[in-house]
């Protein structure tokens, strides 16, 4: 049997033939198995430790904030992969930062 190629050196035809299998729908789901108990666990692990951005010393706090203002820091959090919170940290930071 020939070893194929890496993807990022075929030709587009070679690409063509080799994902052909893929073409129909739902093609994918032929090839899949649902995760074993291990795999859920190491799944929720990663979950996890990717939701713990911020220190174990983090305060929380209430603040008022217009309406109108508060929806675009939340669109502007969204498009730049950032939680509400890194957001207003980040911009916390800046404004301190250069008073100092």
């Amino acid at each position: 049997m020939q070893k194929q190629k890496p993807c990022d050196q075929m030709t587009a035809a070679e690409l063509g033939r080799a994902t052909r299998q893929y073409d129909e729908p739902f093609a994918a789901l032929r090839e899949s198995k649902p995760l074993t108990p291990a795999m859920r666990r190491k799944h929720r692990q990663a979950a996890k430790r990717a939701r713990a951005r911020i220190s174990k010393d983090a305060a929380k706090l209430s603040i008022r904030m217009e309406r109108r203002l508060l929806e675009r820091a939340d669109r502007f959090a969204k498009s730049h992969g950032l939680t509400r919170s890194e957001l207003i940290a980040s911009g916390v930071r800046a404004i301190v930062g250069s008073a100092a």
